[in-house]
């Protein structure tokens, strides 16, 4: 015998509605071994919905007054049943239409994600991975954008964006000549602003913000290409999406993973900040500057002297670009290491990364701004 067999064969009055025709008309709805079987006063055969194809306008709970029950395989048609009789009744004899089950529907995603970021962690720990950079990764594009644009936001907090027609043209033709010797396929965006630093950084999804400083402080377009393509390759190893998620910790990288923010994003910006590469990073951001310098016939001697002057004017002490933004940049590469890769790259044809007229626009690309939106 059923250990249901006595909420069996229970009667209640309820309205009907097929979904088909206006209004709705009076029915008797009675619970079965099969499903409810809905009875209408023409004598027609009853109508019978399984449990297992039910659905309910709200979750069944212990305090229920009522019940609007739906059927998958009549799309439209509505059930209601006054009376918590009913209500608890069917909720014993379908168990996945009770607030517990909800419940459980909504927890079980994140169990699957935190096993899953389990096992994901065990198999980069045996394979002497990074975590961190395994996870970033695995980042949806979207998410990677959205980072990329609220670091940018937090860097341009009360500072105006450099935006001069002709200024802006000349670092879009820069930008894309640098993007395509990346060999990647990867576009890259540049946002300039107003700010007397000299400093440069890359931001998750092929984001890379610029200075006046910089701009003002370089001595040719060569240089800001160097620079540009050194962030760039920072952006091709992932290295920012690799340093929030290690500063963020592993839990909230996975919510990001799965379309939640918890307020993550909103203090992207500074996390950012705060981070240093590891000289090692830094080190994979010159081979690709290098490699994307070649590539797009350019000079690396723009490479060797913009840092090297760099160098000097901080005194001697190693990262001066970086200093006063989080020693983000404090960690690079001595500059003998630099200069000796800079001339192990050999002669090789080239030409200047922009004309006269256009670095004498991009140096006055800060002539226009505004507060980004």
């Amino acid at each position: 015998m059923s250990m249901h067999s006595d909420l069996y064969h229970k009667r209640f009055e309820a309205r009907f509605s097929d979904g088909k025709t206006a209004g709705s008309h009076e029915v008797t709805a009675e619970l079965t071994a099969r499903g409810i079987a809905i009875t209408t006063e023409t004598g027609a055969a009853p109508l019978i919905w399984p449990y297992g194809a039910l659905a309910t306008s709200e979750p069944l709970s212990q305090h229920a007054i009522d019940a609007l029950v739906t059927y998958s395989h009549q799309p439209g048609a509505t059930l209601f049943v006054p009376g918590p009789r009913f209500a608890r009744s069917l909720a014993e004899l379908a168990p996945g239409l009770t607030t517990r089950a909800e419940r459980w529907r909504t927890v079980t995603p994140w169990l699957w994600g935190t096993a899953a970021l389990v096992a994901l962690s065990v198999l980069v720990w045996m394979a002497n991975l990074s975590p961190a950079r395994t996870i970033a990764t695995m980042l949806p594009d979207s998410i990677r954008e959205t980072m990329g644009r609220q670091v940018v936001r937090s860097m341009s907090n009360n500072r105006k964006v450099c935006n001069d027609p002709q200024g802006s043209t000349a670092l879009k033709d820069l930008t894309a000549k640098l993007s395509q010797a990346t060999a990647s396929d990867t576009d890259f965006n540049v946002t300039v602003i107003d700010w007397g630093l000299v400093n440069a950084f890359a931001t998750p999804g092929e984001n890379i913000v610029l200075t006046r400083g910089l701009l003002e402080s370089a001595q040719g377009p060569d240089e800001v290409a160097a620079v540009l393509a050194h962030e760039m390759g920072h952006g091709l190893e992932m290295h920012p999406e690799t340093g929030l998620v290690r500063a963020m910790g592993l839990s909230a990288a996975l919510e990001l993973m799965m379309g939640g923010s918890g307020g993550t994003l909103g203090n992207a910006g500074l996390l950012l900040l705060q981070l240093s590469y590891s000289r090692e990073a830094e080190r994979e951001a010159d081979d690709h500057a290098l490699r994307i310098l070649k590539e797009a016939s350019i000079s690396p001697k723009g490479f060797a002297s913009f840092f090297e002057r760099m160098h000097k004017k901080s005194g001697g002490h190693e990262g001066g670009l970086g200093s006063g933004l989080g020693d983000m940049l404090s960690t690079h590469p001595q500059t003998d290491e630099r200069l000796s890769k800079t001339l192990a790259q050999g002669h090789y044809p080239s030409k200047p990364s922009l004309s006269d007229a256009q670095w004498e626009a991009l140096q006055a690309i800060c002539a226009s701004s505004e507060k980004l939106q």
